[in-house]
């Protein structure tokens, strides 16, 4: 099924008044989840996509495929939403295109939100969604990305930290617009076309609950970098998050972390959700979605080449 394209200032001019109403700290988080889900149908999926439900660690989830349903290569993604917001719904679109362009199997987590489960309930079910992807579903770590936007890059991160730490590292990270510090007060404006400081700040608090700021599970932006696997990095360069998303981006490059950085001037906070739609979008989620269909393959291409490389046994004397 051919796309079908709508240009970007015109989706730029439908957006605007949706995400000054949906994302309203005068809103209950109630209010601003039914919104999200109510308008998650017009982001459409692509011609053979197939959503299978299942859980992981315990939460729900699901795992959606483009075309072949068996894939031996994984990406756990986790959903933005300043923690407080966002669901499978809202996200099966975009996971739907990460799946495509990746030929891979992309499982959407719906971790645990705030405030009814605050700081760290949500990053102990991503941790434990990639332990059961490898104990259970037959996948080596190496196989497997982990990506997300806004909160759920930030969530990313810091799930990969804790994986790490812990002797195990995913093939690579996919960040859109990462959330690495939520805690800190410093946006040089308050507003961009999605995101506003009056609601991110109010989201934070929640997320953080009765939590330490300078944790580095809560803010990785604070914490130790080193040993992280490759990363492919969005951001606008319009965003309230763009100065916090550049400073990232150089203390990755210190920490001699691989980092494939990319700065969209035309594209807002996570227009990657309208690639259905977007044109801009669609290649955005392209470039990540090829970036980590290379990495989560990377290990089978190695031994390909030793295969390629050593005698066969009748060469030997």
């Amino acid at each position: 099924m051919k796309s079908f394209y709508v240009p970007l200032p015109i989706v730029a001019a439908a957006l605007k008044p949706f995400y000054r109403l949906a994302l309203n700290p005068r809103l209950s988080f109630r209010a601003q989840r039914a919104l999200l889900e109510a308008a998650a149908p017009a982001q459409t999926l692509p011609h053979g996509t197939v959503a299978q439900k299942l859980t992981l660690a315990g939460r729900k989830a699901e795992r959606v495929t483009v075309g072949a349903t068996e894939r031996d290569t994984a990406i756990l993604y986790l959903h933005g939403g300043a923690y407080t917001i966002g669901s499978i719904n809202t996200h099966r679109s975009l996971a739907a295109h990460l799946a495509r362009e990746s030929a891979s199997a992309v499982y959407v987590l719906d971790y645990r939100l705030a405030p009814e489960d605050p700081f760290p309930a949500g990053l102990d079910d991503a941790v434990s969604a990639f332990r059961e992807l490898v104990r259970i579903h037959g996948f080596s770590a190496d196989r497997i990305a982990i990506a997300g936007d806004s909160a759920g890059g930030g969530l990313t991160v810091a799930t990969a930290r804790r994986l790490v730490d812990d002797g195990t590292s995913p093939a690579a990270l996919g960040l859109i617009s990462p959330w690495v510090d939520p805690g800190a007060r410093d946006a040089v404006k308050d507003r961009d076309m999605v995101v506003n400081t009056g609601w991110s700040y109010s989201s934070a608090d929640a997320y953080l609950g009765a939590g330490d700021p300078l944790d580095q599970g809560f803010a990785p932006l604070l914490g130790n970098l080193d040993g992280l696997p490759p990363i492919v990095m969005h951001v606008g360069t319009e965003e309230v998050l763009y100065n916090q998303i550049t400073a990232f981006a150089d203390k990755l490059r210190l920490s001699g972390v691989e980092l494939e950085h990319v700065e969209y001037k035309k594209l807002w906070h996570v227009a990657h959700l309208q690639a259905s739609i977007l044109r801009e979008a669609a290649q955005a989620v392209h470039h990540m979605g090829s970036y980590l269909g290379r990495k989560v393959r990377a290990s089978t291409n190695d031994a390909s080449q030793v295969a390629l490389t050593e005698p066969a046994a009748s060469d030997i004397a």
